[in-house]
């Protein structure tokens, strides 16, 4: 993709107004806040902050690791690996906008020091060979076609013996889906594959998967609680627009099979 072509729920220009209005509402303060007070309005994928905290876990990091986010969003994984782990992190995303508000957000919280945001493709990272131990791919592939480059661009930045740690929407292959959805307004815009195939797209470009898990019963019931809760001030509908429909439209495809949700860690050899 372009930043063209990108989908127009990632390039509102009124995505940061709302996360301040939703900060306000929350009695929040914006120069007294914390990392974790982002904790519920950052992470832009299914399962939020505990499918973070669960993928960070599997993929190994350390203090001396660097790490890259390959289609950050706004930057949540990237300030929560920051945080917790100390390191330094890279994040990377197509939208001139969300990199506006990742960069925000990381000075608010004090973390601009270990964060690094640049705008750029996954499919052609701007970034050097061989100069990651971890690279996170969340949620980011039902957004590009060309599955054999981004995955071939995260084997090319990892160093000997990384990993790239992958959680991800596949198709299930059982109907036709609802619209619209987190990441697409549109069919056009969803480029979803099988697990399999997924898998066989990961494998292609050089990586060994030593971890591989279809958490789709899991998540699903996850969301299903997360639907019955009435929203709080904090959360992605404060900067998603339509989010309530997008979120009930993918808890309804995960709930009949319609999707997939993988967990997975490539590695590449020492």
């Amino acid at each position: 993709m372009s930043e063209q072509t990108v989908p127009s729920q990632y390039t509102t220009g009124r995505s940061r107004a709302g996360i301040e209005q939703a900060f306000v509402a929350a009695g929040k303060k914006l120069d007294e806040l914390q990392a974790a007070d982002l904790a519920m309005l950052e992470d832009y994928h299914t399962g939020g902050r505990l499918a973070t905290m669960q993928l960070a876990d599997l993929a190994g990091i350390s203090a001396d690791s660097a790490v890259l986010d390959a289609g950050a969003g706004i930057g949540g994984t990237a300030r929560y690996v920051a945080s917790r782990f100390g390191c330094r992190v890279t994040a990377v995303d197509l939208s001139a906008e969300y990199c506006e508000i990742a960069g925000w957000l990381d000075q608010l919280v004090d973390l601009d020091n270990r964060i690094d945001v640049r705008q750029g493709d996954v499919t052609a990272l701007p970034v050097a060979d061989s100069s990651y131990d971890v690279v996170f791919s969340q949620h980011v592939q039902m957004n590009v076609a060309a599955k054999d480059l981004l995955y071939r661009e995260a084997r090319r930045v990892l160093k000997p013996g990384g990993r790239l740690a992958v959680w991800d929407i596949c198709t299930g292959d059982r109907g036709e889906l609802d619209y619209p959805l987190p990441w697409a307004d549109v069919p056009e815009h969803t480029h979803l594959i099988t697990p399999p195939a997924l898998r066989a797209a990961i494998e292609a470009a050089g990586l060994t998967v030593g971890r591989w898990s279809d958490l789709t019963e899991q998540v699903a019931a996850m969301m299903r609680m997360i639907q019955s809760q009435p929203p709080g001030p904090l959360g992605l509908h404060a900067f998603v627009p339509n989010f309530r429909e997008r979120l009930d439209n993918l808890v309804d495809a995960l709930s009949d099979g319609r999707l997939r949700a993988i967990q997975a860690v490539g590695l590449v050899s020492p």
